[in-house]
């Protein structure tokens, strides 16, 4: 936690600044031209995906950006040499990315609220896919860091993998406006659950069961983490 906020200039401000970019401009352009949920403003519809996508992608390169910054620097060792079970590793690194991505997205949410309403209806949607999501990003950030020996390599998990996955689940639509067969597609993205979610605690309707959404971000959220515990505990990349 002390290591991203130290540059929280750059950790935190950064990203606050970039989903308020976002916001000004598609909402600018197609506040009129777009129709979301019924009397719900474009711009107000965008507003928790944009915080939802700030705190994944927050979470994700917390944790990878902190182990492999370890590796390349060399103090990993003095992580090794210490008492600390798999259990203390995992609550440590994703436990300070879920901090990190809920800041990120306190600070977005507190910005863009000047510029649209967005007043929670069923708050603990909100507070379920937040910390659901938030958590399961950091895990699998912290899988991206162990399979990653540089930072090139990192940046290429993020980009072609984070990113597109983020960009493709309804942040900036309503997944309800696509064809068919893209609607299909849609919902086998689990990152469209989490903002899907999140936006139900916000509107109180949502283009997916939220139940169904918990149910597939909780699997998700376990899975990943069974992976990074499993890859903690064998100490895959770090004694080698």
């Amino acid at each position: 936690m002390l290591r991203f906020w130290k540059v929280s200039f750059q950790t935190v401000a950064a990203p606050v600044l970039t989903a308020v970019l976002y916001l000004l401009i598609f909402g600018h352009v197609l506040e009129d031209h777009v129709q979301v949920f019924g009397g719900v403003g474009y711009t107000s519809f965008l507003i928790p995906g944009l915080v939802m996508m700030s705190v994944l992608q927050n979470s994700f390169a917390n944790s990878a950006s902190s182990l492999v910054q370890s590796k390349i620097t060399g103090n990993l060792v003095f992580l090794l040499v210490t008492p600390l079970s798999p259990a203390a590793w995992y609550a440590a690194y994703v436990g300070a990315s879920v901090v990190r991505g809920l800041v990120v997205g306190t600070g977005v949410l507190a910005v863009t609220l000047w510029f649209a309403p967005a007043v929670p209806v069923q708050p603990w949607w909100i507070v379920a896919f937040g910390l659901l999501g938030a958590a399961m990003m950091g895990s699998l950030g912290l899988i991206a860091g162990l399979w990653a020996e540089k930072f090139d390599q990192m940046a290429a998990f993020q980009n072609f993998i984070i990113m597109p996955m983020t960009f493709l689940s309804g942040v900036f639509y309503s997944v309800q406006s696509l064809p068919a067969v893209w609607q299909a597609v849609s919902h086998l993205n689990p990152f469209f659950y989490m903002i899907d979610g999140f936006r139900r605690g916000f509107f109180g309707v949502s283009d997916a069961s939220p139940w169904l959404s918990l149910a597939v971000v909780g699997g998700s959220f376990l899975l990943v983490a069974a992976i990074a515990l499993r890859l903690l505990a064998s100490g895959y990349k770090l004694r080698s």
